[in-house]
Parts: structure tokens; C-alpha cells; sequence
């Protein structure tokens, strides 16, 4: 296995370096195409959260491949190479597939056990499809990861110590208090209407705000959240039978509005509650703005900013009445939770299916090399069948039958058992080099191995594209 990881995340790095090296969404798709162009590199994925930025690539030079990674990054980011490589970690082959499971069960995360981090990292599979930068090796792992989280979520009690960023972040701001006790009421405003928005704005409606607004640049977006957020059995319905009635409150239910991005003034100066997440590349929330937006409002006003980078200028922790958490914050809360008796459980399915992932990959590197050896003695059955036929004219389909299907069973017989064992003893620590004796023993063209290596990659990328 040539797998290689180079990243940065929380535990690496302070925030304020995951700040500066974030990537813009567009950014993600040019990185993954420099990577596969780079010459150690034959496939990449990029998994880039609010607090983690790890490409992941099968190199064929260790050294090669982590320093034209390093290099990437770098290039892509918003920081210079001498910058990040303080901060950079590095993980290859066994020690590269156990850090991606246990990032997928949430062993890794800033808040252990959340599981959103099982659909971030499906996006970065997906994209990495979407723009065919995932081979077979990488499409395996990423596949492999989901399924280890999966099951680390409904075989132990992770999901008792986990938590979403969103609910812990509101808890931070709760400052004790049962979050739906603190949120009761309360007006909020979302900014953004991606995925952690999204979240952030039902857990608001389900910890029980009496009003929600949702900014984001795409005004369509934000009615979209809105519609569902309020319609018939979603969290904010109410007994209202309409969008309109809903948004408005009637029967009980949650009062409800999409805004624009020029009207976040207007909101910040109603709201008690502000979450905001979304990509942009600058401040969307100014501390001049925010303290405007509370002048000559005695309330106090609760930011929370999931964005990396920030999307809430620092300088609102100097604003009066304002309760500003963000990425920085949570780091240093995260570090003092309680960790889940059922983390050690995860730890060992983890360690589990990175056995058997390398033991499978292993297996799966020798069978082209079995399947040329089986091609290669049907080839010499053929020939021989054929030789006799000009030696022996006269005999008839039957007889010809009958000794064509004999050669067969006898090259069967003799083959079954080393390619069985060879398979085995590939997939066992340091059995690579069986696929190499097998080569040299039976003289096989590396060619024609090379070529059954290559249709089932192009096989494993077809299936890839129909999964997606």
C-alpha cells in the first residue's frame, strides 16, 4: 500500500493558522487536479472541515510525495509553506488508513464522537469521484471509513460522548444552562445555508426560539431551509396550514423568514442569538457592525462562529453585552470534555478494520498477477490442444472434448493450490513480495499484469461513478 496523508488540524495547529490556511470550496477541485498532475501522485482526496485540512494521495516516493503534497497545500491555502510545516503531520500506509477511521468514528474530533463528520468526509469521496482523482485505493478507503464510522456509532455508546460542534457550542454559550431552557424563546439569527447552518438552525427550532432568520447571499437557499424547517412534521411546524401562516407563527408554530445579506444589520439588531457559518473569505460580521446593531439595546446578544475562516471579528468580545464563541474557544473547551468509557471500544474497531483493510489490500495487490498466471496456462492449454490437433486429424469433437476439458482439470488442479496459498500469504504482514516471486517463477509478462491491474481500475471507477 502506498497511502499517504499529509494535513494540519486542531490537534496540530492553533486556530488561527487553520484560519489562514483554509480552503475556498473552489480552491478544493484545483488542489485535487495539481495532485494527481504531480508526478509521485496517481490518485488524491482532499478532506477540508472547519478544523482539519488533510490530503490524502497514493504516491509511489515517500519523500517525493510528501513534499509535493506539503507543497500543494501550501499553494492552495492562504499560508506560505514555512508557515505550515511547524504544523503539518504526516501518516503512511497502516498508520494512514487508522488515522482516517478513527477521524470517521470521531476519535479525532474537536468534539469526540460527533458525527457529522461521517457526511464530510462522503463529500470529499464524492468530489474526489466527481473529478475522477480517486482510484481504486482511495475509493476503497473512503468507502471503508464510512462503514467503520457506522458501525463505531451503532456498536458503542459514542454517540453518548459526541456531539455536534453546533450543540456544543451552544452549550458553551449556555454557560451551564440546559440549552433549551437558555434558547426558549429567544429570537436567532443563522447566517449561511450550507450544511452546518442547516444544523445550527434546527437545533435552534428544536431547542424551542420563538424566531428564527436566515441570512445567506442566496436568498432562494435561505427560503428553501426556511420552507423546510416550518413545513408539516418538520421541527418548526406549527398548526398553521401554509408557508405564509407558518412563517408567521399562526397556530403555534415557529416565526420563521429567509433575509438577504444587506439586511444582517437590521436582523443582528433583533436578534439574542446569532450562529453563523458560511464560506466567505472575509468578515461578515465587523465588531463596528455588531456594536451598532446593539446600540442602545441592553440585551445581551450570544454569537456563535462555526466558520473557518471566522466569520465574527474578534473585536466583538469588546462589545458590550455580546457573548462571542468561536472555533478558538471550543478548541480550548473541547480539551477539558469528558471522554466516553466507549471510546476504548471504537479505538478497537478501529485497530480491527485497519487489519483487515490491509490485509484485503494486500490480497487485492497479488490478484492481477494470479489472474495472469491463469490467463497465461489457458494460453499454453490452447496451443497444446491446437498442436494436437494437427498431430491427431482424426479425432472426433467428443474425443477432442474429452481431452481438451482433462488438460484443463489437470492445470487447474496443479494451480488451485499455490494460488490459494499465495493469496493468503499476500495477505499477511510484508506479503507483497509474493506477487514478485509468482512473476519471476512463472516468467509472466509484467505487461500483461500491468493491463489486468488497469481494467480493474477502470472497473472499480465505473462502479464508483454508479454508486455516486
Amino acid at each position: 500500500m502506498t497511502l499517504l496523508v499529509v494535513g494540519l488540524s486542531h490537534r496540530s495547529a492553533p486556530v488561527s493558522v487553520l484560519e489562514r490556511a483554509a480552503l475556498a470550496p473552489e480552491a478544493r477541485g484545483k488542489l485535487l487536479q495539481d495532485a494527481v498532475s504531480a508526478e509521485p501522485v496517481t490518485e488524491s482526496a482532499v478532506l477540508s472541515t472547519c478544523n482539519r485540512i488533510e490530503l490524502y494521495a497514493d504516491v509511489d516516493k515517500f519523500h517525493a510525495g510528501v513534499a509535493e503534497l506539503s507543497t500543494l497545500l501550501a499553494r492552495h491555502s492562504g499560508a506560505g509553506l514555512e508557515e505550515l510545516t511547524p504544523y503539518l503531520y504526516v501518516h503512511y500506509e497502516d498508520r494512514a488508513v487508522h488515522h482516517l477511521f478513527s477521524v470517521a468514528c470521531g476519535l479525532d474530533s474537536m468534539v469526540v464522537g460527533e458525527g457529522q463528520i461521517l457526511g464530510q468526509i462522503k463529500d470529499a469521496l464524492a468530489v474526489a469521484q466527481e473529478l475522477h482523482t480517486a482510484g481504486r485505493l482511495l475509493n476503497d478507503l473512503f468507502q471503508q471509513a464510512l462503514r467503520v464510522g457506522k458501525r463505531a456509532h451503532s456498536e458503542t455508546g459514542i454517540d453518548k460522548a459526541g456531539q455536534s460542534l453546533v450543540t456544543f457550542g451552544l452549550e458553551q454559550l449556555a454557560g451551564g444552562q440546559d440549552v433549551g431552557t437558555w434558547a426558549r424563546g429567544k429570537r436567532a439569527l443563522v447566517i449561511g445555508a450550507g450544511s452546518m447552518s442547516s444544523l445550527a438552525a434546527t437545533t435552534l427550532v428544536r431547542a424551542g426560539v420563538g424566531e428564527l432568520a436566515v441570512a445567506n447571499r442566496t436568498v432562494e437557499r435561505a427560503e428553501r431551509l426556511v420552507q423546510i424547517l416550518t413545513e408539516p412534521g418538520g421541527p418548526g411546524a406549527g398548526g398553521g396550514t401554509s408557508l405564509s401562516e407558518r412563517s408567521r407563527g399562526l397556530g403555534g408554530g415557529l416565526r420563521a423568514r429567509a433575509a438577504a445579506m444587506t439586511s444582517v444589520p437590521d436582523e443582528l439588531a433583533l436578534a439574542d442569538i446569532v450562529v453563523s457559518c458560511t464560506g466567505a473569505t472575509g468578515l461578515v460580521l465587523a465588531g463596528e457592525m455588531v456594536a451598532a446593531a446593539r446600540e442602545g439595546n441592553p440585551a445581551p446578544l450570544a454569537l456563535l462562529d462555526l466558520a473557518m475562516p471566522r466569520d465574527i471579528d474578534a473585536a466583538v468580545h469588546r462589545v458590550e453585552g455580546a457573548h462571542l464563541v468561536d472555533i478558538e474557544s471550543l478548541a480550548d473547551a473541547s480539551a477539558d470534555a469528558p471522554m466516553a468509557a466507549d471510546v476504548d471500544k471504537v479505538r478497537g474497531i478501529v485497530s480491527d478494520e485497519v487489519a483487515a483493510f490491509g490485509a484485503a489490500q494486500r490480497a487485492a495487490h497479488i490478484t492481477p498477477t494470479v489472474v495472469a498466471l491463469r490467463t497465461m496456462a489457458a494460453d499454453v492449454v490452447t496451443g497444446e490442444i491446437a498442436r494436437l490437433d494437427g498431430r491427431l486429424p482424426d479425432l472426433d469433437d467428443k474425443q477432442r472434448a474429452e481431452i481438451t476439458q482433462t488438460v484443463r482439470r489437470v492445470v487447474d488442479k496443479l494451480l488451485h493450490a499455490p494460488t490459494v496459498r499465495v493469496k493468503q500469504l499476500a495477505s499477511e504482514p510484508g506479503g507483497a513480495g509474493y506477487a514478485d516471486a509468482l512473476r519471476e517463477l512463472f516468467d509472466l509478462d509484467p505487461e500483461t499484469v500491468a493491463a489486468v491491474s488497469r481494467a480493474d481500475t477502470r472497473a472499480d471507477r465505473h462502479d464508483a461513478r454508479e454508486r455516486a
